[in-house]
């Protein structure tokens, strides 16, 4: 039973808290019972409250709102590998990892792959990974590359479309029946015009200016999908 606040599998996940530990060492940690079970590989490590660690020092390690009854230490490796899917999310510097999480949500239920650019949260903080439910285990995440020497297949997509916030072609007037590559901006900057499209489209609304950029990804998934069956 660990029982001081010193001990090294304590200090890891405090480190793991940082986003350049978690790169540095290739792990990161989920916390709660539903997160552990929704993992697709075996944990580095295992803290379970009151037969591991003192539930105190489990809660004073943690992140989540509620102390969690478990913390799991993962590799990122175990992750999937980038494989592509006939829909995609490419993320341009989205900071929140809260909307990063969401997206991955949001891809596992259409079925659709996702890519981050530089600069984007990381996947694999505890936000994101609270917002993501689990989903992590079951999207295949890229880097998104964009010029000729992009490495990824995010560029062979039949049709990449740029979501707007204004100006562009009604989202539903488009063909989405093939492949297709949702490109999402960070809300404030939106999209560089520098960014490689197909085409600008926009989701139609009334009232509001704009939509959150994880309610947008869900509207075009569903149009994609809508389109494909």
């Amino acid at each position: 039973m660990i029982t001081s606040r010193d001990n090294e599998r304590l200090r890891l996940v405090r480190k793991l808290h940082e986003r350049r530990w978690r790169e540095k060492l290739g792990l990161f940690f989920v916390e709660g019972e539903d997160a552990v079970a929704a993992a697709t590989a075996a944990p580095v490590d295992l803290l379970r409250a009151g037969e591991d660690v003192e539930p105190r020092l489990l809660a004073e390690v943690a992140t989540a709102p509620h102390p969690p009854r478990v913390i799991g230490v993962y590799r990122r490796a175990d992750l999937p590998e980038w494989a592509p899917r006939p829909a995609a999310l490419a993320l341009w510097r989205l900071a929140d990892p809260g909307n990063v999480g969401t997206l991955i949500r949001t891809a596992d239920a259409f079925g659709a792959a996702v890519c981050l650019s530089d600069r984007c949260a990381d996947p694999t903080s505890p936000k994101a990974l609270r917002a993501c439910a689990g989903s992590i285990w079951r999207v295949p995440l890229g880097a998104w590359e964009e010029g000729p020497e992009a490495s990824n297949s995010l560029l062979q997509a039949t049709l990449r479309v740029a979501l707007v916030a204004h100006g562009g072609v009604p989202l539903p007037s488009l063909d989405l029946s093939g492949p297709v590559t949702f490109l999402l901006g960070a809300e404030r900057e939106g999209l560089p015009t520098t960014v490689e499209r197909d085409v600008d489209a926009t989701i139609p609304i009334a009232g509001a200016e704009s939509l959150n950029v994880a309610a947008a990804g869900a509207i075009a998934l569903y149009e994609w999908r809508r389109s494909s069956d």
